[in-house]
Parts: structure tokens; C-alpha cells; sequence
């Protein structure tokens, strides 16, 4: 360690500085140096023969004399600084980086929009690029698990199903219940119009086994499992306890991921499954206050839905919920540092899920027709 006192002496524009250029050293003489180049004239000569050492806070200090000389049009000179400062000084590069500020040409109008547009689609792929690498980093992991047979948390998967399962059903049996009930009600008084209200079973029951019943129970999930996921991760980024598995020598994608993304998968189906139920279950109350018997209602419900449209809705869940997981726990795992890191993460992997459930099911949408179903 390199002792000596910092210190600032003037004689005319020329400043000289003398040892340790650090947090303490800095911090003492910041001031006088800035009063010094604001109040004189003419170009400012900088001396730091003297200086015996220089941090990060000296070369601070060294950037912000130019700039406050650069502000009233002084030029400043930096004289005998030694060989290994003078190249930490030139990586920062103030111009370069823009940290005078004065240099930069703000864009404006079209090249603006052209600049904003640029910096979106670099956004987007990188943010692509990460989730392509999540999915092989999942599917590695899953690898391994499957043939070494060891290393799978099977406490998380079982603790995962409690959350995603048990303690979500009651708010999935509620939605459900109600879009039933509420699809089945206004179906019901259009048609009776047209005396077609018999056709509304035949409606409820396709439109929750084939669509909304996947989709709904997804977005669910999305919103109170994602959002779960991405938090618990990303404060354990924050928390650096993500980067002491990595040191221990743990997977954090097979340790913390993988139990969570199978638990998710293996509830959806379950989970897509109570909701239609529930779901007749509304509809088979608005038809029995119209005089329908129970017996046609369910008839007419289950002999417009198929094993196809069943299981094509099975399918749907299961594909949606392994995005709604995976997406949470993905933005936990690049959660940034900072007091809104984890919030921000949380948000983007409700938003992120409730996208990536959209344009999925639009796929499917196209390959089921494709596909004759």
C-alpha cells in the first residue's frame, strides 16, 4: 500500500496535485479544485508528478476539471501522470462515452425514430437470444435428470404442486364458475330472440374445452404462478444466492427451475380440467332457470364435444403453462440489481406469459385447422 496525503497547491492556471488521488484523497480537495478552475482564466495546466496513486475517484476528479473547464471554454493540459494512470484515464474515454454530455449530438425527428427502433429490435433479440438459451439450458437439465436418476429436487416438484395446484383451485373453480355462468347468460338472451337458446350447451361446451378453458386457466397461472416465480428467483439473484449455487457447484436451472416448470406442467391439465367443469357447471344453472331439464343440457354438451376438441384442450394447457413457468422463471434468473429489480421482473413475466399464451394458441389455432381438427 502506497502511503501519502493528497494535496492541491496552485500558482496561476497551473494546478498541482500530490499523493494518494482516492476515495479520502479526492473527497478533501474535490471542492477546492472545482472553486480553482471555475473562478480563473485561460488554459488549465494540471501537474500530477507528485501523484503516487489514482483510483477510479482521481480519475473523477481529473474528468470533472475538464469539464468544468470545457464549460467555460479553458483548455486543460494533464501533465506528468504516470504511464499506468494515464491509460486507466484513456479507457473511461468521457468524449467517447459521452460523459461530458456537451459532445453529443442529440438525434432528432426521423433518426430519432430510426435510433429508438434500433435499440427495440436489439432489446428483442437479445432477450429472444436468452430465452432460446433458457429453453436448451431446461432441456440439458431435464436431460440430465432423466438418465443420471439423481439430483431432482422432488420436494420442490411436491411443494410446487401445492402451490400451483391446491392453493390455486379455489380462484380457478370461481373464474370458471363465473365466465360459465356469464357466457351462458348473454348467449342465452340473444338467442332466445331467435327461440335458438337450446343451442347455447352446444356453444359452452365447445368454447371452454377447445378454447378458453386452456387459455383462461393459463393466463390464471400466469398471473398468480409466473409472477410467484419470478419473484422467489429474482430475489434470490439479488441476494447473490443464486451466484453461491453456481460457486457450490449446483445447476441453478436443474436446483431452482426445474422442479418449479414440472410441478406448473403437471397441475395445468388438472387445473384446465376443474375450470370446464366448473364452467357447465354456470352454464347448467342459467339453463335450468329457463325450464331446460339437466339431462338435455348435458347431452347437448357432450354430444358436440369430442375427444379431439378434449384433448386438443389438454394439450393446449400443458404447452401454456410450460411457457408461463419457464418465462417467470426465466426473468428471475436475469433479474437486475436495484430496488425496483424483482417488481420489474415480476411484471414482465406476467406480460411476457400472457403474450407468449397468445401467440401459441394462434398457432395452434392454425395447425388444428391445418390438421383437420
Amino acid at each position: 500500500m502506497i502511503e501519502g496525503d493528497s494535496a492541491l497547491k496552485t500558482e496561476g492556471n497551473k494546478i498541482f496535485l500530490s499523493g494518494r488521488m482516492d476515495a479520502d484523497g479526492v473527497g478533501r480537495i474535490w471542492l477546492k479544485a472545482a472553486e480553482t478552475v471555475s473562478s480563473g482564466a485561460g488554459p488549465v495546466v494540471i501537474d500530477c508528478s507528485s501523484v503516487n496513486y489514482m483510483d477510479g475517484s482521481g480519475a473523477a476528479l481529473l474528468l470533472m476539471l475538464r469539464k468544468r473547464a470545457a464549460e467555460q471554454k479553458r483548455s486543460v493540459d494533464i501533465e506528468n501522470l504516470k504511464s499506468e494512470y494515464a491509460s486507466f484515464l484513456e479507457i473511461l474515454k468521457p468524449d467517447e462515452n459521452g460523459l461530458h454530455g456537451s459532445g453529443v449530438k442529440k438525434k432528432k425527428g426521423l433518426a430519432r425514430w430510426i435510433s429508438a427502433l434500433g435499440v427495440t429490435a436489439h432489446e428483442f433479440g437479445c432477450d429472444l437470444y436468452d430465452q432460446i438459451e433458457f429453453i436448451g439450458s431446461c432441456m440439458l437439465a431435464l436431460k440430465e435428470v432423466i438418465f443420471s436418476r439423481r439430483g431432482f429436487r422432488w420436494k420442490d416438484f411436491w411443494l410446487g404442486c401445492e402451490k400451483v395446484g391446491a392453493d390455486g383451485l379455489p380462484i380457478i373453480l370461481l373464474i370458471g364458475f363465473l365466465m360459465g355462468l356469464i357466457m351462458s347468460f348473454q348467449s342465452a338472451i340473444t338467442l332466445k330472440n331467435f327461440g335458438g337458446e337450446i343451442f347455447v350447451p352446444n356453444m359452452l361446451g365447445l368454447v371452454m374445452f377447445r378454447e378458453l378453458g386452456p387459455m383462461v386457466t393459463a393466463i390464471l397461472i400466469a398471473g398468480r404462478t409466473g409472477s410467484a416465480f419470478a419473484a422467489e428467483i429474482g430475489t434470490m439473484k439479488v441476494n447473490e444466492e443464486l451466484d453461491a449455487l453456481s460457486t457450490m457447484g449446483l445447476n441453478p436451472v436443474r436446483f431452482l427451475v426445474l422442479p418449479r416448470v414440472l410441478s406448473a406442467v403437471s397441475m395445468a391439465p388438472l387445473l384446465t380440467l376443474f375450470f370446464n367443469f366448473m364452467s357447465l357447471v354456470g352454464g347448467a344453472i342459467v339453463m335450468l332457470s329457463m325450464d331446460y331439464p339437466l339431462s338435455t343440457y348435458c347431452g347437448r354438451v357432450f354430444a358436440n364435444v369430442g375427444w379431439t376438441d378434449f384433448i386438443g384442450g389438454m394439450v393446449k394447457g400443458v404447452v401454456f403453462s410450460f411457457l408461463v413457468a419457464g418465462i417467470g422463471c426465466q426473468r428471475g434468473l436475469v433479474t437486475r440489481s436495484g430496488a425496483s429489480a424483482v417488481g420489474d421482473s415480476t411484471t414482465s413475466a406476467v406480460v411476457s406469459g400472457i403474450i407468449l399464451i397468445a401467440v401459441s394458441d394462434g398457432l395452434f389455432a392454425v395447425l388444428f385447422y391445418l390438421a383437420g381438427i
